[in-house]
């Protein structure tokens, strides 16, 4: 038992890292527009930069060896695992479901030197919107059999948009978590400060109303005041979740 539980724990470590090196050398850009009936569209874009990645893998980055060009709905993946779907409490029914209308695009070229993964929704109303960047962990756990209980998120990510107020509603979920996160980021900036890396978080929002006013007064706006950028650290934002909150008041 003491045997596998290091060798999970250094699994968990290993990961760790990986997922680290993978967040900062890429950028992350999350397009929301909402139509004047409220309904609208919202696509993530995770991709890889190359040169950012190099820098962090030296010498392996010439030995990878990986092709993957995928698109699938989130909706089809649970009806090709009913059967271990529908074990499944009724919390995380309703957590998975929410994911339903989520579709995929996964594209990984080792030669082309090309990783990009797209995850796009569209939605009647913004309330409906999925916590996008967890599609991938929930997939994978329809499919191996993992409870939810077991994810290590510590953030949610919500949105609202009442009347002429949007607002972008970032949670603390696990602050035990959150801390270890925190000192793990730490920890890999200082090992990384020395490299130039692009990690870009990047907000860009249309709306269907001129811009009254933006919370966060870094925020870009448009000529016609009616989109708006926003640009963060991934480092920032693992560290400080909530620093990504935004309340933006339409005229």
């Amino acid at each position: 038992m003491f045997s596998i539980y290091i060798t999970v724990a250094l699994m968990k470590k290993y990961l760790g890292l990986i997922g680290f090196i993978l967040l900062t050398s890429c950028q992350i850009t999350e397009t929301l527009t909402i139509n004047s009936d409220g309904s609208g569209k919202i696509t993530q874009e995770v991709v890889r930069d190359e040169q950012s990645y190099q820098l962090l893998m030296g010498e392996d980055y010439s030995k990878e060896e990986e092709y993957q060009d995928t698109t699938y709905v989130f909706k089809d993946v649970i009806a090709k695992n009913q059967e271990t779907f529908s074990r499944l409490t009724k919390f995380e029914k309703e957590v998975f479901g929410k994911f339903n209308p989520v579709t995929v695009h996964i594209k990984k070229s080792s030669i082309e030197k090309h990783f990009k993964t797209t995850f796009t929704q569209e939605f009647k109303v913004v309330e409906e919107v999925a916590d996008l960047l967890k599609t991938e962990n929930y997939v994978s756990d329809i499919i191996h059999n993992y409870a939810l209980a077991a994810e290590e998120h510590y953030f949610s990510v919500q949105y609202s948009y009442e009347g002429k107020v949007f607002k972008r509603i970032v949670k603390i979920t696990d602050p035990e978590r959150l801390k270890t996160e925190q000192a793990r980021v730490e920890a890999n900036k200082k090992y990384y400060a020395s490299l130039k890396l692009v990690e870009n978080f990047v907000l860009k929002y249309q709306f269907p109303l001129k811009i009254k006013s933006v919370s966060n007064p870094n925020a870009k706006i448009s000529s016609d005041q009616k989109s708006l950028q926003l640009d963060f650290k991934i480092t920032d934002c693992l560290y400080n979740p909530d620093s990504t909150n935004l309340e933006v008041v339409l005229e």
